[in-house]
């Protein structure tokens, strides 16, 4: 079965209900479109969590290395790895309990993806959730 995303209804319903994201792969390097989307979402009133080793923090938010070392569930996952890291971020989701995972655009996994619907987890990929908040007109709340 081939993955499709929600329909932009339920993407905004999705964007006005999140409030705390984790961003994996988040860059402090302001040149990486990580960095510049997770600035665009903190902009529109989200919480950002970064999830990225060896770093201390970005964007004044304090940085954690994986999605086991956050001291609470975020209400959504933000991915910008490699398609090659996507299986694993999924099995984590699964283990944590989170409920919603987004993987950016160009970051495509069908396998990891159909994993995640199966446990119960909400997924978008292969779109920019800073361009959706954007363009449907989503607020955090």
């Amino acid at each position: 079965m081939q993955f499709s995303n929600p329909a932009p209804d339920e993407i905004l319903q999705l964007l006005n209900t999140v409030h705390s994201i984790a961003i994996v792969g988040l860059s402090p390097n302001e040149a990486r479109p990580s960095f510049r989307v997770a600035r665009g979402l903190q902009s529109l009133g989200y919480h950002i969590i970064p999830v990225r080793p060896l770093v201390n923090e970005v964007l004044g938010e304090k940085a954690f290395p994986n999605l086991e070392s956050l001291p609470e569930l975020p209400d959504i996952v933000d991915v910008f790895r490699a398609a090659e890291h996507i299986p694993a971020i999924v099995e984590s989701c699964v283990r944590l309990g989170i409920k919603r995972l987004w993987l950016q655009q160009g970051v495509i996994h069908e396998a990891a993806a159909q994993r995640a619907r199966e446990a119960g987890i909400t997924v978008v990929m292969d779109r920019c959730m800073w361009r959706d908040a954007v363009q449907l007109e989503a607020h955090s709340r």
